[in-house]
């Protein structure tokens, strides 16, 4: 390789410390909560936004955030989105109360977006068609590095150090990858910079929003909860019109947020819509397993971390031939056989008991996440494919709006139907109303009535009906799953095809 191809794989190196700094934030905040709790004297609603907050931002800010790269410069925006989610992680390791602590929050979702975009965007300018999934498969692998990496890190420094700690980890990452950002990622723009498009921007940012808050409070509260259809339906109407302004100032000979033109690529469409579906089971293992972990088989949360490595490991295991078997078989064949892995996993994981051992689950997470990891990564290319440098931010953005969508949806889809599943098999007929009430409220409720109760069989009731949920759950992800084995196949093409970007001007052109 030259010296040239030789920087561009370091400099994808230093893309992807960068994600992995963003990434490692959000999984090490879920063990870290009931100790903000008592530091900060939170509230409950205030351990909520902590978390939505911080999504919330994440979704306003990701197609802005685009538009602003290809415009001002794409390094620009990745090195100053960085440094700021290193001053964000200062702010909350020394945040006084819980409202300063958020504010950092909000801070380093507007932070995330930028590094997340750029990041994803440097993988269309940097590299080929040929290079590309490869390419996608360590980007996605640092992503991937953060979810039992965040618990198990967070889980040990919680119980050694400072709280603070926690969030100062995110520094010295910060700093190396300022550093070698700026030595080997090359700056690149837009060759025609792009408008700013006031109105598109409010709708989208707004429509965004208000779809992210609905989805989290469905996973909190259930679909039927009025504010969870209220802001879910807006949101969607939001991003619906925000369409047809973009159809409109197209037509007006105007320069839209998005081109519309871009969505008349299936590969763009379907490659970003099945990148999303691709991450719900996955999802929905991170909000249901620790919990599995914690309330059925009592371990700690470091032991629950340590129990969700194969998950981490059977998404490295998925990522890395996502490359070359998409040459070998094409990306309809690929992002098919990782739906398949997915209904595979799926349907072993119905199989997981209260005694089930910790080798059997690790299996079958194991097959589930390099399910994701192959769909993942290949539908992730196939959508980059389709983008010119000119327009990659944007593009790249549209791409992270549904892959960062898909983390609240599947929290709200799994969560919804434990929790269903949970409450309907859980027969109290010896308590009362109330205590009745809170075991139906949660696992950890339901586990905590019986150890002040002294029940062994309330606890055996609890942790039965919380396995059925989990039962109940795979079900619903198999389905998922082949939904999107019938979508790959009727919209996704044999082989990537040439010659098809927005804009086939060449990347270098757009390098500086």
């Amino acid at each position: 390789m030259h010296e040239t191809g030789r920087q561009k794989w370091w400099a994808l190196g230093a893309v992807s410390l960068s994600i992995l700094a963003v990434s490692l934030d959000g999984t090490v905040l879920s063990v870290a909560l009931p100790t903000l709790a008592r530091s900060l004297d939170a509230s409950q609603a205030s351990l909520e936004w902590f978390s939505s907050g911080y999504l919330l931002m994440l979704a306003a800010a990701v197609l802005p955030a685009g538009l602003i790269g290809d415009r001002y410069g794409r390094k620009k925006l990745l090195l100053f989105s960085l440094a700021l989610f290193g001053v964000g992680s200062v702010l909350c390791a020394y945040a006084p109360d819980a409202t300063v602590f958020l504010i950092a929050r909000l801070i380093m979702g507007v932070a995330g977006a930028g590094v997340t975009v750029m990041a994803l965007s440097a993988l269309t300018v940097l590299f080929t068609d040929e290079e590309r999934p490869r390419a996608v498969g360590i980007y996605e692998a640092a992503n991937f590095l953060a979810l039992p990496l965040g618990p198990v890190l967070g889980g040990w420094m919680l119980s050694h150090f400072w709280w603070g700690w926690v969030f100062l980890l995110n520094v010295p990452v910060v700093v190396v990858g300022l550093v070698v950002g700026m030595v080997l990622v090359p700056e690149s723009r837009a060759s025609d910079r792009p408008h700013l498009d006031p109105t598109g921007i409010a709708l989208s940012t707004t429509g965004l929003v208000l779809l992210t808050y609905g989805l989290v409070d469905a996973g909190e509260h259930g679909w039927t909860h009025p504010v969870s259809t209220v802001t879910i339906v807006a949101g969607l109407a939001l991003l619906g019109g925000f369409f047809l302004w973009e159809k409109r100032v197209t037509a007006r000979g105007g320069q839209p947020l998005i081109d519309p033109a871009l969505f008349r690529s299936k590969l763009f469409t379907w490659g970003a819509l099945l990148s999303g579906v691709s991450g719900l089971s996955m999802v929905g293992l991170l909000f249901v397993m620790p919990q599995y972990f914690q309330a059925v088989r009592g371990v700690d949360a470091l032991g629950s971390g340590l129990r969700l490595l194969p998950l981490v490991g059977g998404l490295i295991l998925g990522a890395a031939p996502a490359s070359r078997l998409a040459r070998v078989v094409g990306a309809k064949l690929t992002v098919s056989l990782g739906f398949a892995l997915i209904v595979v996993g799926s349907l072993l994981g119905t199989a997981t008991s209260t005694g089930s051992s910790t080798l059997f689950v690790a299996v079958w997470m194991t097959v589930l996440c390099a399910g994701t990891g192959l769909t993942l990564t290949a539908a992730t290319a196939v959508a980059l494919s389709q983008l010119s440098a000119d327009r990659s931010g944007i593009g790249s953005a549209v791409v992270q709006a549904f892959q960062k969508t898909s983390a609240p949806l599947g929290t709200a889809v799994m969560g919804s139907v434990v929790a269903a599943a949970y409450q309907g098999h859980l027969a109290l007929p010896a308590l009362s109303s109330d205590d009745a009430a809170s075991a139906r409220h949660s696992v950890y409720e339901g586990m905590a009535l019986a150890e002040r109760l002294r029940s062994a069989a309330l606890t055996g009731q609890v942790q039965d009906a919380f396995t059925y949920g989990i039962k109940t759950a795979m079900l619903v992800s198999a389905g998922i799953a082949l939904a999107g084995i019938v979508l790959a196949l009727v919209f996704l093409p044999h082989r990537a095809e040439r010659g098809t970007r927005q804009d086939p001007a060449p990347v270098r052109d757009a390098v500086k």
